[in-house]
């Protein structure tokens, strides 16, 4: 099934205050709460920069190459989004028996006391994230959705509960807030 020719090729058009520039098929952003970037070297698409817009056009006339095109276009605009606004995750500490504490150490989340363990589980913050622990809450803010999530993951993954029936130890660090804007942080 082949998709209408119109519809392989749409634009992006930037918020206020962003700059995007291209080099050979890296994307650079720049806004308000910082820079990043993304490359596109995988993503089977054409890009431009013109005006105040990223204009993209699909690789083919079929119905992947028009989800290839969406999915580029979502992540442009994620990123758009991020560094004019930014993004907050909020996680719950959760724990029956032993208080877990968490503690960030540089680019690490340190989760001590888990089910009475001696040695602290890990895990890393991916990209520019910013993370503080307040209380029984882990607030996660940054302008990178894609970083911000992973970083939830892998601390979600890092308070796995192993060899025992995860059915009745629900100890661990849950996430139960995403929102847009950023929270603001604890000093």
């Amino acid at each position: 099934m082949s998709i209408d020719p119109e519809k392989l090729v749409t634009e992006v058009s930037l918020p206020e205050g962003v700059k995007v520039t291209i080099k050979k098929r890296m994307l650079g952003f720049e806004g308000p709460l910082g820079k990043t970037f993304k490359n596109f070297r995988d993503i089977p698409i054409g890009i431009e920069v013109a005006d105040n817009k990223v204009v993209l056009k699909a690789a083919g006339p079929r119905k992947k190459d028009y989800s290839i095109l969406h999915t580029a276009r979502s992540i442009i605009r994620n990123i758009c989004e991020g560094l004019v606004e930014g993004y907050t995750i909020k996680m719950k500490i959760v724990f029956a028996h032993f208080p877990i504490t968490v503690k960030v150490d540089g680019k690490t989340v340190l989760i001590e006391n888990f089910q009475g363990e001696r040695s602290p589980r890990s895990s890393k913050i991916v990209g520019d994230t910013k993370i503080s622990p307040k209380g029984e809450d882990v607030v996660l803010t940054g302008h990178v959705w894609s970083d911000i999530t992973q970083t939830a993951a892998n601390i979600e993954l890092a308070t796995r509960v192993r060899n025992k029936d995860h059915r009745v130890f629900l100890d661990g660090i849950y996430s139960y807030e995403k929102k847009k804007g950023l929270e603001k942080q604890a000093a």
